[in-house]
């Protein structure tokens, strides 16, 4: 608190009080910098698996699915199983499949395949994550997984999260 006094000496007195008090909140903010940013928590870590549509093929009625598993970030998975569902080109749903994309190694890349059945590639206009059924292995969970997963794609049909 700055005090404030009368008189010609007395006005010094205020001058030097209000640049002692300004010196010593420049000094407060800089010694309670470092500890205020070491108080702020860390930023949320980003996605650390990756899963990409990687291509799509005719398998008779079928549409064979490749889709690449990037695990290159994260931990080993006994279990990793998804819900899909396959949008046509108008954006309705078509199909749903469960699919086992584990196990899943530690710092490894595989590619996993399986089949929307009765449904033509070509009619597969989106392919969504709709959920995480299954997630195990160290500390995951079923909603960690979720939110540890990116999606991309390499063919024309979008792959959403």
């Amino acid at each position: 608190m700055v005090q404030e006094f009368e008189g010609t000496v007395n006005g010094q007195f205020r001058r030097r009080a209000g640049q002692v008090a300004a010196a010593g909140c420049l000094l407060a903010s800089v010694l309670a910098g470092p500890a205020v940013a070491q108080d702020a928590k860390p930023a949320a870590a980003g996605p650390t698996m990756r899963l990409e549509l990687n291509r799509l093929e005719p398998a008779g009625e079928n549409c064979r699915t490749y889709l690449l598993v990037d695990n290159g970030k994260g931990s080993a998975l006994k279990s990793l199983k998804v819900d899909l569902f396959a949008f046509d080109t108008e954006g309705v749903a078509q199909k749903r499949l469960a699919v086992e994309l584990g196990p899943v190694q530690e710092r490894k890349t595989v590619v996993r395949l399986f089949d929307f059945p009765g449904i033509a590639c070509p009619k597969i206009g989106r392919v969504l994550l709709n959920d995480v059924l299954a997630c195990e292995g160290g500390e995951a969970s079923r909603e960690s997984c979720l939110e540890r997963i990116d999606t991309s794609s390499k063919t024309g049909t979008e792959f959403a999260r």
